[in-house]
C-alpha cells in the first residue's frame, strides 16, 4: 500500500476508534467492565475469523507452529486497551484518553525503534523526533488539565 492511502485509512480507523472507549463504557454499565471487555474482543475475533475465511487464508495459521512468546503482546495490548480505555473514559474523557494512549503509544514506539526492537529497522531518536515527544507530552498536560 502505498503511504497517502495508508495515512487516510489510518486516520479513517482512529476516527472510528475514538467510538471505541464511550462505547464500551455505556456496554459495561449493562455487563460490568470485563463483560464489555470480552465482548468487544468476541466481536473483533469474530469479524477476523470472517475475514480470514472470505480471504481464503486460513491455511496461514499453520504458522502458528512458529509462535514466540513475545507474540502474546499483541493479544495482551489489544485486550488492555479495551479495558483500560473504557475505565478511564469517564475521567479522563474520550479527548484526554486518546492523547494520553497515543503519547504513550509514541513515546515507547519510539524507543523501540531506537533499537530495533522486534525487527523493527532502527530509528535514532533524532532531536526533531525528541522535540515531537516533548510537544506530545506538553499537549497532553494541556488537554487533561482540569
Amino acid at each position: 500500500m502505498d503511504r497517502g492511502p495508508a495515512i487516510v485509512l489510518t486516520l479513517l480507523v482512529g476516527g472510528l476508534v475514538a467510538f471505541q472507549p464511550p462505547v464500551n463504557a455505556a456496554l459495561a454499565r449493562h455487563v460490568g467492565n470485563l463483560g464489555a471487555t470480552l465482548t468487544s474482543l468476541t466481536i473483533s475475533w469474530l469479524i477476523v475469523a470472517a475475514l480470514l475465511v472470505a480471504a481464503g487464508e486460513v491455511g496461514e495459521l499453520r504458522g502458528l507452529s512458529e509462535f514466540r512468546p513475545e507474540y502474546l503482546l499483541g493479544g495482551i495490548g489489544g485486550a488492555a486497551i479495551i479495558f483500560v480505555t473504557l475505565v478511564t473514559v469517564g475521567p479522563l474523557g474520550a479527548t484526554g484518553l486518546v492523547i494520553v494512549l497515543v503519547t504513550g503509544q509514541i513515546t515507547v514506539s519510539a524507543l523501540l525503534d531506537k533499537v530495533g526492537a522486534l525487527g523493527l529497522e532502527q530509528t535514532p531518536l533524532t532531536l526533531p523526533r525528541l522535540l515531537g515527544i516533548a510537544l506530545l507530552i506538553g499537549g497532553t498536560v494541556l488537554v487533561t488539565w482540569r
